[in-house]
Order: structure tokens, then sequence, then C-alpha cells
């Protein structure tokens, strides 16, 4: 068994985003031969095409790599062997059957990773599979934010870091700068950091020998009891649920039985195999092998990501799962159509399945009907899975504008989560309102130093805690600021003020005290709750007049006036009105006394007053989902 280990390692690379991962993969399957090269296209192993699109990759992606090194066991013969030689002939013939060639072939398991803090969670789970990482750095933007965050997430694992410095072929690569930063940064030498270029090769093959030579082979015990820690699921219709698993211990074969430690669920292992990066079935995966197990489990909700799987025949402990995240950014997500909540339910169930780090919880609104609330780890990770639902699943949806979850204390001291303006208690006194912090870390260049502290600034409520000079050149600024500030644009307006070289990452920190109300919207004298939203006491009244000015322009004109009202506890703060629509009612009269057309004036003006007093008014659908967007 410890021959068979010797010859396997396990990685992966992580860097901040857009700093060439996917590409550098590229090269690997180039040079290992994984995939032949009529079938290579760019950012390989990013199998959606949303992933192509934006140029990021959102879902880690392993892939077993066959690496074989020549070996010259024995350069010559001996020098007693030549000098017989010698003097059996006049000269010595020099010829290849004088040396000895093997090779050594190595498995090599790369998980590919994303780069954007939104999607950190995916990282974490790679790195508890391997035991060594590439930490790869963009020589034309240093070392940015999620680099920082990412060696922070492989520190934690104890793993073996190789840093690399890519795109040394750019005319504007900072090369020495760079790999200066980064040998400062884990406290080694320049020589220990690998110059490359991912797009064109150049030290690529050097760096995967430094994979092999530095990464150590992974540890496993003797013997068949099987332990498997699932680091990935994906949901297939014929195989049921497929579990990436990382064999920690022993071997498993197809047809074996199987049972789930978290979820007490027992299965068969209908089919095992690796990653190529397609799946390939085979016999059986053994210790330290990464590959995956098809359950068969039909139900999606009932194998979770950090599970442990072992056999039957034997107890074994619990492998330590993963850290369970906690989404933060949360959105409403419903059909167009209402017949489309079951498949919507099973999408969201299946998307779960392939990203644990979101949340969902069934929802209801009576003008829209039933839906989900969705917890998300950051605004972008929202876009995709809603993006995802779009395509993978052909579904039509409306989602909200994204919001963050407060917590509210009773005077008993009792505390809960209020993730959107439903939840607001009515029937309780509240005592305090809290809102999420996070810790927010920008790294910028020192060009752009005084705009991006500028922006800092005006973030409300945010504190500022540290500023140092970081590497070459470069500013690390770190400050505390409600989390809500981040969300809503500030990415985009980072980028905008830096010209896209400053990077950002945040951790959440907890909830603080603030003065928040829930504000509600009034459309002919009758609440509707689905307008209702919480927003800070200070800012209430200018946020009550934008929506109520947004309304009136897309709200249709009724045979009646309407009233539009902005309101905190039954208190008006701002108001609009929408006009009758008009109508010549006289426009049929032709001549004759003026007490005909004054009858008909009469009565209309009768007939809007009942309409006033009886008549409510429905609000279309067309309405409500253009309100949602913000």
């Amino acid at each position: 068994m410890s021959d068979q280990l010797n010859f396997i390692r396990n990685f992966s690379i992580i860097s901040h985003v857009d700093h060439g991962k996917s590409t550098l993969a590229d090269r690997f399957l180039e040079l290992t031969k994984t995939v032949p090269k009529e079938k290579m296209r760019p950012q390989f192993l990013d199998m959606m095409d949303l992933e192509r699109e934006k140029g990021i990759t959102i879902k880690m992606q392993p892939v077993r790599l066959i690496y074989r090194i020549r070996n010259q066991k024995s350069e010559s013969r001996n020098k007693f062997q030549i000098k017989n030689s010698k003097s059996q002939t006049d000269s010595f013939e020099f010829r290849a059957s004088n040396f000895e060639f093997s090779d050594s072939e190595y498995i090599l398991n790369l998980i590919d990773t994303p780069g954007h803090v939104d999607f950190s969670y995916e990282v974490s789970r790679s790195l508890a599979a391997v035991e060594g990482v590439i930490l790869l750095v963009d020589a034309t933007k240093g070392i940015q934010a999620q680099t920082l965050a990412n060696l922070e997430l492989a520190k934690r694992q104890h793993l073996v870091i190789i840093p690399a410095v890519n795109k040394i072929d750019l005319y504007q690569a900072r090369v020495e700068e760079t790999t200066a930063d980064l040998a400062a940064l884990l406290d080694a030498k320049k020589e220990a950091v690998f110059p490359i270029s991912a797009k064109y090769g150049n030290g690529v093959e050097k760096l995967l020998r430094a994979v092999i030579e530095k990464v150590p082979p992974p540890k496993g015990g003797k013997g068949d009891s099987l332990r498997a820690l699932i680091f990935d699921s994906k949901y297939d219709s014929y195989k049921g649920v497929i579990a990436y698993v990382r064999i920690v211990d022993g071997k498993i074969r197809r047809g074996d039985k199987i049972y789930l430690l978290a979820s007490k669920i027992l299965a068969e292992a209908k089919e095992v195999g690796f990653f190529k990066p397609n799946l390939v079935a085979e016999e059986e995966l053994k210790t330290g092998e990464i590959g995956y197990i098809a359950t068969g489990i039909k139900e999606p909700g009932k194998l979770r990501v950090g599970d442990a799987i072992t056999n039957l025949k034997f107890e074994t402990e619990p492998l330590p799962g993963y850290r369970e995240p906690k989404p933060m950014v949360f959105l409403s997500i419903y059909p167009e159509d209402t017949a489309d909540y079951e498949s919507l339910k099973a999408a969201l169930g299946k998307l779960r399945l392939t990203d644990p780090s979101f949340i969902f919880d069934p929802e209801f609104k009576e003008a829209l009907g039933k839906g989900f609330r969705g917890g998300f780890l950051g605004s972008l990770h929202a876009e995709i899975i809603c993006e995802r639902l779009r395509r993978e699943f052909s579904l039509d949806i409306i989602i909200s504008t994204p919001s963050v979850a407060y917590r509210v204390i009773d005077k008993k001291g009792q505390a809960g989560l209020v993730k959107s303006a439903a939840d607001w208690p009515a029937s309780i006194e509240i005592k305090e309102v809290q809102e999420p912090w996070a810790r927010l870390t920008v790294v910028t260049p020192s060009d752009y130093l005084g705009k991006v502290m500028k922006l800092i600034a005006g973030l409300r409520g945010s504190r500022q805690q540290e500023t140092k000079y970081f590497g070459t050149q470069t500013y690390l600024l770190c400050s505390e600021v409600p989390l809500i500030e981040i969300i809503s644009g500030f990415y985009d307006k980072l980028k905008g003020v830096s010209q896209g070289y400053a990077s950002l990452n945040y951790e959440f920190l907890g909830f603080r005290p603030a003065e928040l109300v829930k504000m509600d919207i009034l459309i002919a004298g009758v609440k509707e709750e689905i307008f209702s939203k919480i927003v800070l006491k200070t800012r209430a009244y200018q946020e009550g007049r934008s929506f109520l000015l947004k309304l009136k322009e897309i709200l249709p004109a009724q045979l009646f006036t309407v009233s539009l009202q902005a309101a905190i506890s039954n208190n008006i703060i701002a108001r609009e009105t929408i006009r009758a629509r008009g109508k010549d009612v006289t426009a049929p009269l032709y001549g004759g006394d003026y007490t005909r057309k004054r009858k008909l004036l009469e009565k209309q003006k009768a007939g809007k007053k009942e309409l006033k007093e009886k008549g409510r008014l429905r609000i279309p659908v067309e309405v409500i989902f253009e309100l949602m967007k913000g």
C-alpha cells in the first residue's frame, strides 16, 4: 500500500480571480496528454458556459493526470567492465544498451478552484481533499485580497504551498517585484518562487515536477476499513446522487454496500471511477485516490457534503467535515408561472447538491403565490445561482433585490433572525435591532490609494482599522463596515476608481446595533405587504419617497384617484397621488341644455367616489416584478 501511495499526489491551484488558474490547468492537461490536442479548448475544466462567458471559475473541478518521468538507473557499466572490454577489443563502442531506463508513473489528482470571494466555500472544500497547493499570483497585478484569504485557508489545513508568478510574458509584468513580494509573504527565498507563463507553457513542466518533489504523498491506513470524505456532489437522473470523494482509508469496488455516517443512510456503489475530467468508470478506488461514487440515491437532500462514506463491515470514526457556511445575503425567487413551483423546488434542490453554500426556504406572497427565500454568500453568488436556474433548468423566474439578515431582540432578551420584512415581528415589543458587520480588506496599488480611501470612508459607519504598506507599491486597507454597504454595488465602484487594479475580501464579524425600522407601503389605503422593506431610520424618508415615485411612474392610472403612502408604525412619512384616468362622458351629446351635461358629470363623480370607497386596486404582476428588482 505504501509503495502505491508514494506515486500519488493530490493538489489544488488557488489564487485571486483572473490570475490564470484555469489556463495553468489547461497546460497541465496538455503536458500529461490527459486531453487530446484536437479536443482542447481554453478553460477546459470550466464545464459551464456561464464560467467561460464571465471568465471566472464558479465550480471546483477535479481531474486525474498521469505523468511519466523517465529515470536513468545506470549511466554506464562500471570501470572494471569497461577495462575488460577495452582489453578484448581495440575500441569501446557507445551503445544505448549501456544505459538502463525506467518510467515512474505518477497519479496527480488536481482540483481547480474558484478565485472570487463569493465562492470561498468551494476552495475550503477542495483543500480538505489535498496535501498541497500551487499559490498563483498574476505578475501584472501582484498579490491581491483573495490571494491572502486563500493562503490563510491553505495554512489552516497545514498544506504544502508552492508559490508561482504567472503571466511573465506580458510587457507590463512586474516579475521581480511580484516574486519578492510573494517570497516575503511566505517567508521563503526568491528562488523558491516559480516564474511561469501559463499561456505559453514557460516553466510549467518545472512547476509540475515541483509538485511531485514537494507535495507529500497521501497517508492512509492498512486493511479494508473504508473511510471516504465527500467534498462535492452532483445529481444524475440515471445514477442518482454522485459523491465526489477522497479515499482516506481502505478501498471501494463497484457493487459494494456503503453507509453514510452523518446521514445514516444505506446505499450501494452503483459505479466508481475517476475524473478525466469527465467521469470514467473503474473497478475500484483505493487509499489516497480522488474519484466518484454513484450512490443510486434519488433524493438530493439525503447526501451532505462533508459527510463520510464507509462500508458495513467495519465500525469507523467519522472524518472531520467542513465548517458550515453562513449565508448573509438573501433574496426572493419566484416562478413567473405559478405552475412551475414544483419544478423550481426540484431545481433548487439539485443546485444545492452541487453548491451547499446556499440555502432556500419556502415563502408565500399573496400577490405572487408560492416561492422561495434564498440565502447566499454574496451578490455574485446569488446572481450565478439564479442564472443557472434559467439556463440549466429552463425556468422563467423573478428575483428581488439582495438584502441581508438582521437580528431582532425582544424585551425578554430573546433574539431571532429577520431575513425579510415579512419576518418582522409585529406582536412583540422590540428592545434592539442589530445588523451584520464585516471586516473589509482592500488591496490597492499606491497610485489609487487616495481614491480608494475616500470610497471606503464614504461607506456608512466605516471604521478604519489598519492601513499598511504591503509589498512593492501596494497598500492593504482594513475597515469594519455594515455588510449591506459592501453588497450594494461597492465592488463595481471599487473597480471603477482603481481602473480594475484594487481587490477586496470580506469576512463576517457579527451583529451590531442599528436604528432600523420596517417601512410599509399603502396603495389606496391598503397595506401591500409585498412592498414592505427594512430600512435605516435616518434614510426612511428618502427610501420611501424614491419608492413611491417609481411606483407612481409604472402603476397604471385608474378610474379613481389612487393615494400612495409610505408609513412607519402607522405614521405616514411620504405620499404621492396618481390622478384618476379621465373620460369625456359628454362627448356623445350635441347641443341641448347644459343641465344634461351637468347630470352626466355628477353621475361620473359619484361613480368614482363609489369606486374609491368600495373598489380595491389590483396590482398587475408585471408591476410587482419590476418593483422587486429594485
